[in-house]
């Protein structure tokens, strides 16, 4: 197993992404429901049980699902906005059917060992997603401010998958532990997922089966908060 974080054979590659889906061991999933979608486009043994997630959550409330997965021998960890539709009609077919979309990673910090972070540029899907998933997750601090988010992990850049849809969409960070990859679940046994990866699940299908109607309810009110200080 290789996690090439260093290597920088894709990134300075012309397509960074057509060379990945190139790659051995990568592959795509696609499935059209609803007009809301989820993705995992750093999925399979990259950012492990993200792909489980979104795949799920989707399957529980009749929503779309797209996700990028890598096998087990080598993972490459492009940035998200390399993911251009441009290179994969899989994707592009993906964003052209969904109106939202919740893109979920995983990522490490020790300073935020409990905190969920909701970014992307639709700030109003954003707090729809937290109320589902606060009450949900006890144990974990949600955090859809964007004054609270890591730059980095803000999901604000323009071609970032999570904001090409038409109304944009949220892109959710997740630390180990809520995904079942931490020391902490070693005894588990089952049956089934640890509970808050379950938890999780139940959240964010809740969230995409109560959208249409909160969305609808917003009017006018619009989507987009200004995010001039986390562009890039």
């Amino acid at each position: 197993m290789a996690l090439h974080l260093k290597d920088r054979t894709l990134l300075d590659a012309e397509r960074p992404f057509a060379e990945l889906l190139g790659r051995p061991g990568v592959s795509e999933v696609l499935q059209l429901r609803s007009r809301f979608g989820f993705m995992a486009f750093h999925g399979g043994w990259l950012e492990e049980v993200t792909d489980d997630i979104a795949s799920t959550a989707a399957e529980r409330s009749d929503a779309s699902v797209y996700a990028c997965l890598q096998g087990p021998d080598d993972q490459w960890h492009l940035p998200s906005h390399c993911f251009d539709p441009a290179d994969s009609p899989v994707l592009s077919e993906f964003l052209d059917h969904v109106d939202v979309v919740v893109a979920v990673h995983g990522f490490g910090s020790p300073r935020l060992l409990r905190a969920v972070l909701l970014g992307g540029r639709n700030r109003a899907l954003a707090a729809h997603v937290a109320v589902h998933l606060i009450g949900r997750l006890p144990h974990y601090e949600v955090l859809h401010r964007l004054d609270d988010l890591p730059k980095t992990l803000a999901g604000q850049h323009p071609r970032n998958p999570c904001n090409l849809p038409r109304d944009g969409g949220v892109q959710i960070e997740l630390p180990p532990r809520i995904r079942g990859k931490s020391p902490m679940w070693t005894g588990f046994r089952g049956p089934g997922r640890v509970p808050h990866h379950e938890a999780l699940i139940e959240g964010l299908a809740a969230a995409a089966r109560a959208w249409p109607q909160a969305a609808r309810a917003a009017g006018d009110v619009g989507v987009a908060e200004s995010a001039a200080s986390f562009a890039g």
